[in-house]
């Protein structure tokens, strides 16, 4: 049994792993992005960055405060996303190391390296030189921080005192989303037997 449960945390923290590469290597194209745009575009990826890194905060403060019983509730009455939010809450430890601890951590991390860009595009666009430069960098990073800070307090405050909505939320969308991909699977599948059937019938 000991041998099982070490196995488990080890092959979660690998998977974990395998899941930060991809998310950090498709934020961090973003950061490279915002060098190329104008400065008031690249700000508003980075407010976007920043309230990613808060749902996902929230997402995973909900899903370890919220209860399993007004789901089931809800999944008696067959509301849509109530038995993906039972799986939610279920794997609360797991929906919070990836969401706070993955997703949060790295939209923080690059929200400042955004924040950096920007600053740099706004030089550029209004000629600053000498100590204007510095105080633009350090004005637009203490922006970015501050919003972070406090955006992430009022999420987490909202997490813990309505847990229930923001993880029926959550798994509304993970619902559609895996909807949309069964659906487009079997159309998927529909053409390809169509085709089969097509060239069966051209041979004959």
């Amino acid at each position: 049994m000991k041998k099982k449960s070490r196995r488990v945390p080890l092959r979660f923290a690998l998977t974990i792993a395998a899941i930060t590469l991809p998310l950090g290597a498709l934020f961090d194209t973003s950061t490279i992005a915002l060098n190329r745009m104008p400065w008031y575009i690249g700000l508003i990826v980075v407010l976007i960055i920043v309230l990613i890194g808060v749902f996902f905060d929230m997402l995973g403060l909900a899903a370890a405060a919220a209860r399993e019983t007004p789901f089931h509730a809800m999944a008696s009455k067959k509301i849509f996303g109530a038995r993906k939010a039972i799986v939610i809450v279920r794997n609360a430890e797991k929906v919070a190391s990836i969401c706070s601890d993955v997703i949060g951590d790295i939209a923080g991390v690059l929200s400042g390296a955004g924040a950096l860009a920007v600053s740099v595009q706004l030089m550029k666009e209004i000629y600053a030189y000498g100590w204007y430069k510095e105080a633009i960098s350090i004005v637009i990073t203490a922006l970015v921080t501050a919003l972070t800070v406090g955006w992430k307090a009022i999420g987490k405050t909202i997490a813990i005192q309505s847990p229930t909505p923001i993880v029926l939320l959550a798994a509304r969308s993970w619902e559609t989303v895996s909807f949309l991909f069964e659906k487009s699977g079997k159309l998927k599948s529909r053409k390809s037997l169509r085709s089969k059937m097509d060239k069966k019938r051209g041979q004959h």
